[in-house]
């Protein structure tokens, strides 16, 4: 039987740079049938954090026709319904606050939280460059902050929290930026296929134009040429149930996700195909801080985040603190899905309206939250003993324990972190907020360098292929610290930009 190169090109999974990784050589061309519909410099796929902060630092460097696409019909991402902090170590906001920080204490933060697997050399560059990317946000995007708070698993706050309160902060200026610049941004326009020449160089894609999620047969085939290269901003995989499962058999589909639904990771999948290596992909974080109380990222995080070290978390079955509040993601959702039930957390009044509302939550955001069901409010701890069906004895004793440490400033228990400013929540009113981790960042994915490039299963440059954000793994290690993946981003999508103008495509 005779199979025609393009036929063979179309359904094996073993690609001309993939063949090229195992050492076998294929000396015939780029198939000749191909039609560019569009060329650009660099095609960037995804319109979040990365991708936008790519587009951007193309047009400062001077990079012309650069390309950003989405397969979904609105741009974001993940990165629209953030939370909105970003990681930065050394500010003249932090200074002003009187936090003494620097590059070095955040670079072993990163390490401490990531068990020892983030790869140094990636987060190095996002601990060095994380005061030059939050300055880069204020002055030359225009990104409004207004605070420092803290996140845990961090040693002290340096989460620069911006006027929106979610990712919206930074994407619509950098939105606007694009459309002051004329960079384009095609939405509802899905990658199908990376397509390199004979040497194993990714020279553009194959996509859908006018795609319509869920339809894979929506749309028309477009071929688009990348001169400089093709950048995967695209995001991870914590929506692809399938695709988590099959890296953690726990996480099915009792787990929701706080991410939007287009975070489907295949184009992790098809950077594969061409030979790509992955890393980390088992290593999938769960929030610790999300309710069952409302759907997908929802306002709880905003609320216990601000929450923790003020006040208590409790296991509602005992009324008894079962963790660290200030620890990292992984510590907080392990602990809670080991409970196989709901937690919950309370705060005072006082305590409320010191680090929650104007730092995390705006007025209209908590009273939502409120309304909804998702933050409830009690004049005495007995109320949230009896709505929470926890005994009531057991949760006033503790809350008085935590109330000592407070004072104290120490946790002979679970050693958390007090702030200077926390007080004792021994006054109502008090808002609880039950707590069901839900899937939010997949650690693993594309193996980068630090210059962003893609590395093949050989651990050599993909040439003309680039990665950046949370399609990529071992910037974090295991544990991803807070509003750290937020600089990741930006840093690495910048990062790109400069690769692909300096080394160019193929």
């Amino acid at each position: 039987m005779t199979i025609s190169r393009r036929k063979f090109l179309s359904t094996s999974t073993l690609s001309v740079a993939a063949m090229a990784a195992a050492g076998i050589v294929c000396a015939e061309e780029l198939p000749k049938d191909i039609k560019w519909n569009q060329t650009c410099s660099l095609l960037i796929i995804g319109t979040g954090f990365a991708g936008l902060a790519a587009a951007l630092e193309s047009h400062y460097i001077g990079m012309k026709d650069v390309l950003v696409i989405d397969k979904m019909p609105i741009p974001g991402g993940n990165s629209a319904v953030n939370g909105g902090g970003v990681a930065a170590a050394g500010t003249d906001m932090q200074e002003k606050a009187g936090i003494k920080d620097n590059p070095d204490l955040l670079y072993s933060d990163i390490l401490k939280a990531g068990g020892g697997l983030a790869h140094p050399a990636l987060a190095r560059r996002i601990a060095d460059e994380s005061v030059a990317n939050y300055k880069w946000l204020r002055d030359e995007v225009g990104v409004k902050f207004k605070a420092v708070y803290f996140h845990g698993g961090h040693s002290v706050p340096r989460s620069h929290q911006v006027v929106e309160n979610s990712g919206s902060g930074y994407i619509i200026p950098m939105l606007k930026k694009c459309q002051e610049f004329g960079i384009k941004v095609q939405l509802k326009t899905k990658v199908v296929e990376l397509i390199t020449n004979d040497k194993g160089c990714v020279v553009g894609v194959k996509a859908r134009r006018d795609y319509k999620f869920g339809d894979e047969n929506s749309g028309t085939v477009d071929y688009i040429r990348a001169t400089n290269g093709v950048l995967i901003a695209s995001g991870g995989f914590s929506r692809n149930i399938k695709m988590r499962e099959s890296h953690d058999p726990r996480l099915d589909k009792r787990f929701g996700s706080t991410n939007q639904p287009g975070a489907t990771g295949e184009m992790i999948q098809m950077a594969q195909r061409i030979g790509a290596n992955t890393i980390h992909m088992d290593w999938i974080q769960l929030g610790p801080w999300t309710s069952p109380d409302e759907d997908g990222f929802g306002n709880a995080p905003l609320f216990v985040e601000a929450s923790v070290g003020y006040g208590p978390m409790v296991d509602i079955k005992t009324g008894k603190r079962f963790v660290q509040e200030t620890g990292n993601r992984k510590v907080r959702a392990d602990a809670i899905v080991a409970m196989g039930h709901p937690a919950l957390i309370y705060n005072s009044e006082a305590n409320v309206k010191k680090k929650v509302l104007g730092v995390n939550m705006t007025q209209e955001q908590f009273d939502k939250a409120l309304k909804d069901g998702v933050i409830r409010k009690f004049n005495t701890i007995k109320e949230i003993a009896d709505y929470y069906k926890i005994p009531a004895k057991a949760l006033e004793e503790e809350n008085e324990l935590f109330n000592k440490y407070i004072r104290e400033k120490k946790d002979p228990q679970f050693n958390c972190m007090f702030f200077p400013d926390s007080q004792e929540n021994n006054k109502g009113p008090f808002y609880a907020c039950r707590l069901w981790p839900r899937v939010h960042h997949t650690m693993g994915g594309l193996e980068i360098n630090d210059k962003a490039e893609v590395l093949s299963v050989a651990g050599e440059p993909i040439k003309g292929l680039y990665a950046a954000g949370e399609a990529t793994g071992g910037v974090h290690g295991m544990v991803r610290l807070g509003t750290v993946a937020v600089a990741d981003c930006m840093i690495f999508g910048r990062t790109a930009a400069r690769t692909a103008k300096k080394f160019g495509g193929c």
